[in-house]
């Protein structure tokens, strides 16, 4: 049958007949199989007519295939839609009446060109433009809410397009455009709302790891309003915080976050300002357990002594891992962040006054923008260092993360290598700038010539505000305090 056509048994007419492949079948109402009549007896007919069905039943199969399941809370993107259409309109009807409002976006040439290519539309349109000139201010007015209501019509019709609806999903299609009220999303942080938060604060410049991080807690929230059936509320809240069980620290950094995104709903999103308009942030006053005493203590991260450290940097040493054991004496000898270290480049390797010196342009505080001597005892290394420099940074790093954070791997490679030597959660990298800070104070260098080296501000306005700082002889000085590590 590589023809298409077949007989029925004891007819003369002709069919054309065509296999509806597995991925399509659905969207085609269930069918296996498609047959129509080409009424008509002889087959060289039916040869001709039955080109023009083969080509329309495979164009469907060919729009099934374009056509994706909706997306989770599509219902939110309806509403929002339907919304942003009353918006305009209601912001025309101002305008008309002499009230100043935003001006109306771009019209989409695309879309131009389509309305004027449809005659019925067009018929419409200036049927429209007519009526309104005739009936002036009532007339303007008029127009406004019947290209609302025009353009409203239409978003069913887009989603049907694009989706393959179920007879459900068109009932409830239907319902929801008649009256979007009468839809209660199971969580109203959806991914609708969060993709548009995500976007409001990346058009604002915040970092991604920052965006990614709060959002990350906004779905575990939202996960337990579904999971629960609860409303989003102070006690909703409250409970989800006991279930996290979790340090007050890291809670706070969650009521951080939906507090955030509840100030920027509350301001951008009409429909959960609706919403909760006569609601508390439920993100407030909530009492974290507070840790004190002895367990305040145990629970912070510790410094390393200069034992601890050297020898961590004799088994990175021993154990073949030499960029971290250069990025140990780095850190041991500068006080510097990790990230701060592995951002340096041999062109910041300077020499202000003279002096050889870290410029540190890189770091996640104003204060932390700042130039660092180079103590003796790293003078051969960062020589080496910046001789075998293959990329310009001076330590070599291949795992770049998500975020562009060159310490991501190496953070990893001492945490292991810690743990080997027996430290637990409460020693990490960061541990030797602790200590750094530490023996600067015992080497009785100031506290605010100690702030400025390590990147630090010192919460006077004195030093912060009008001071230029130190020379950089005076910062050698004092980083040559740092006792050198003895194997």
């Amino acid at each position: 049958m590589a023809d298409n056509l077949i007989q029925k048994k004891g007819e003369s007419t002709w069919y054309v007949r065509l296999a509806v492949p597995i991925d399509v079948r659905k969207a085609m109402g269930g069918k296996t199989v498609l047959i129509q009549s080409l009424k008509t007896g002889l087959r060289s007919e039916a040869m001709n007519r039955r080109l023009s069905i083969l080509s329309d039943w495979k164009a469907a199969f060919a729009a099934a295939r374009k056509k994706r399941a909706l997306p989770e809370e599509w219902q939110t993107s309806v509403i929002s839609q339907l919304q942003q259409f009353d918006q305009l309109a209601t912001d025309q009807k101002r305008k008309l009446i002499g009230e100043t409002v935003p001006d109306l976006p771009a019209a989409d040439p695309k879309m131009l060109a389509k309305i004027m290519a449809d005659p019925d539309l067009v018929e419409i349109i200036t049927t429209l433009v007519k009526t309104k000139r005739a009936n002036g201010l009532t007339g303007d007015l008029q127009h406004e809410d019947f290209l609302a209501n025009m353009f409203k019509r239409m978003v069913p019709l887009q989603l049907m397009r694009r989706h393959q609806l179920t007879a459900q999903q068109r009932t409830e299609l239907e319902t929801l455009t008649k009256d979007p009220s009468s839809y209660k999303s199971k969580s109203p942080i959806n991914k609708a709302r969060l993709a548009i938060f995500r976007e409001h604060r990346q058009g604002r410049a915040i970092a991604a790891k920052t965006i990614d991080q709060q959002e990350s807690k906004l779905e575990k929230l939202s996960d337990f309003l579904k999971a629960g059936e609860r409303s989003l509320d102070f006690d909703a809240v409250s409970a989800w915080l006991d279930s996290l069980k979790l340090t007050s620290k890291t809670l706070t950094q969650y009521l951080l976050a939906g507090s955030v995104f509840w100030r920027w709903a509350m301001k951008h999103d009409v429909r959960w300002r609706e919403d909760f308009k006569d609601r508390a942030n439920p993100f407030e006053n909530h009492d974290l357990p507070q840790v004190r005493g002895k367990a305040k203590t145990d629970a912070q991260r510790k410094d390393f002594n200069l034992e601890d450290i050297a020898k961590l940097h004799a088994a990175a040493s021993i154990g073949g891992h030499a960029t971290l054991a250069d990025l140990i004496l780095l850190g041991t000898y500068t006080g510097a962040r990790i990230e701060e270290l592995c951002q340096l480049k041999a062109e910041h390797v300077i020499e202000p006054d003279g002096i050889k010196s870290f410029d540190i342009v890189d770091s996640k505080t104003a204060a932390g923008i700042r130039s660092v001597p180079i103590h003796p005892a790293l003078a051969t290394l960062v020589d080496r260092l910046v001789e075998q420099s293959k990329d310009g940074y001076l330590v070599p790093s291949d795992n770049m993360n998500k975020y562009g954070i060159r310490s991501d791997a190496l953070s990893k490679a001492f945490g292991r290598l810690k743990e080997a030597q027996g430290f637990g959660s409460q020693h990490v990298f960061h541990s030797i700038r602790k200590t750094v800070v530490t023996q600067l104070h015992r080497a009785d260098v100031r506290s605010e010539l100690i702030a400025e080296l390590i990147g630090h501000e010192t919460g006077t306005v004195t030093f912060d505000v009008y001071s230029q700082g130190a020379t950089t002889a005076q910062k050698l000085v004092a980083i040559s305090k740092l006792p050198s590590l003895r194997p």
